[in-house]
């Protein structure tokens, strides 16, 4: 019904080995949001982890500002960071899917 079990079973492990890698990959990739003109730059890894946090020294003595800026550069570098994720995970999960009729939500 389904061809070569071994097969497909055997590409199925590939790829959720390089899902895997990709994962790992992603720790290393750095991404920047910022706010304010940069007054505050907030670092991300495609991870969605929180890596760096730069705040202008001129705002804290404003600190609804800088909650405000600190909002705005997280969502941004997490926006960015998830286009990123998204797409090198779909890309590595499509890679190495067995054909399997039915199955074609990668393409």
């Amino acid at each position: 019904m389904f061809g070569d079990m071994e097969g497909m079973m055997a590409k199925l492990k590939e790829a959720q080995a390089k899902i895997e890698e990709t994962k790992n990959r992603l720790n290393t990739v750095l991404v920047d949001g910022d706010a304010g003109n940069g007054m505050v730059i907030a670092t991300v890894t495609a991870n969605r982890e929180v890596k760096n946090i730069a705040i202008d020294d001129e705002l804290l003595t404003d600190k609804e500002a800088l909650e405000d800026y600190l909002i705005l550069a997280l969502n941004n570098a997490i926006e960015k960071a998830n286009n990123i994720n998204e797409a090198e995970m779909a890309a590595a999960a499509k890679g190495g899917l067995p054909d399997i009729p039915g199955m074609d939500m990668f393409k």
